[in-house]
């Protein structure tokens, strides 16, 4: 099977390398064919904004479609076309190319971007821009064979908000990348503090304001630390909140490289996950969640209905509602007093990744997707 992972996808999103990598530890030949489009966080928004009708973003969009189509004529011949994340914007062409090829078309939808916008407060402040957007994802998730989500939850979302069958959707889980999330051996540490961990981006969707309250009412408790990396829009707002509530034994730190993240794991007593009671968090398991599966540490995170189709509470993770901060505090506070719950946790929770969201077990599971639509293209 050879498959052609096209588009203007972002090439060092999570997402997409894990795909890649899945694939081809499954034995897919596959050859990548990307322009990159999108620059940082700032870039999107900028263009979600408005910035789309800019001179200069439409210039640098007509650029970007040239540069593809000219590594597309060296691709040669394929079994199916991959759009990878976010790829709704390249549904369009991409059609168009593998019509002519006939070739079928599989988007990794994996997220919705207007869900994305609405949620950012982007659709709200430019109206016109955000119905631009859910049209042209609607129209956008027409036009593929086959759509791939990562929840089944997600996909009755997609269903209820652009009239989509769910027989086009298929399944495959986020997983974590465990060429570099993996357990490592715990670093000395010369104190006795019991130490959370959350890396992130800090937006509505991941619920950090929820973390630094329920650190507020552990500052009785001297022995525990909570460490926040990263940066993001809510980022300003969570440390206003820890100082209005001082909330001492936080701490923010910024992004520190990928491959120190397991280090500052093992360093950590449990790993936090995401807490957002948003549409886009109650609807995914957030990529934290399994790498703090892959790399043997005891996660706590935020229940949902989509969590517990993918973890048992007590086994595989510490599950707390969602809104609570008082639950998340006990919740840090049992873990703090047992040890072998956490242990429990973190052996139990490793199984599960190794058995079910592994590169190679992420891989098998598109690879199986995309032959049966070959097949039924063929048949």
């Amino acid at each position: 099977m050879r498959v052609c992972y096209f588009g203007t996808y972002r090439a060092g999103y999570s997402r997409n390398q894990i795909m890649q990598e899945g694939l081809r530890r499954n034995g897919v030949d596959l050859v990548t064919c990307q322009a990159p489009l999108w620059g940082s966080i700032e870039d999107r928004v900028q263009a979600a904004s408005g910035g789309w009708v800019r001179p200069g973003f439409l210039h640098r969009l007509a650029t970007t479609y040239r540069q593809l189509l000219t590594a597309y004529r060296q691709v040669g011949d394929y079994d199916v076309m991959v759009l990878g994340y976010p790829g709704q914007i390249d549904t369009f062409l991409a059609r168009l190319l593998t019509r002519r090829r006939g070739r079928p078309l599989v988007l990794d939808v994996f997220m919705s971007i207007y869900l994305i916008a609405e949620e950012r407060g982007l659709a709200a402040r430019h109206p016109f821009t955000g119905r631009l957007i859910r049209t042209l994802e609607g129209l956008a998730c027409r036009l593929p064979d086959r759509l791939i989500l990562d929840t089944a939850e997600y996909v009755t979302w997609f269903g209820q908000t652009y009239g989509l069958a769910a027989e086009r959707f298929r399944l495959v889980p986020t997983g974590a990348d465990d060429r570099i999330f993996r357990p490592v051996e715990p670093p000395s540490r010369d104190d006795r503090c019991f130490r959370a961990l959350y890396y992130g981006t800090f937006i509505r969707n991941h619920g950090v304001d929820q973390i630094v309250r329920a650190a507020a009412l552990l500052k009785g408790e001297p022995a525990v630390r909570i460490e926040l990396i990263g940066t993001g829009p809510e980022r300003q707002h969570a440390e206003g909140l820890a100082r209005e509530l001082e909330a001492w034994n936080v701490e923010f730190v910024d992004w520190v490289d990928k491959e120190e993240l397991p280090y500052r794991a093992a360093a950590a007593d449990v790993c936090l996950g995401a807490f957002g009671q948003t549409e886009q968090s109650l609807r995914t398991v957030q990529n934290k969640i399994y790498e703090g599966l892959a790399m043997r540490r005891p996660v706590v995170t935020g229940d949902s209905p989509t969590v517990q189709a993918a973890l048992v509470h007590g086994h595989h993770a510490y599950l707390v509602p969602r809104g609570d901060p008082a639950a998340l505090a006990e919740a840090i506070l049992t873990l703090k007093r047992d040890p072998a719950l956490r242990e429990r946790l973190a052996g139990e929770g490793y199984e599960l990744f190794q058995s079910r969201f592994t590169l190679a077990a992420i891989g098998a599971q598109m690879a199986s997707h995309l032959r049966e639509v070959i097949d039924s293209w063929t048949d």
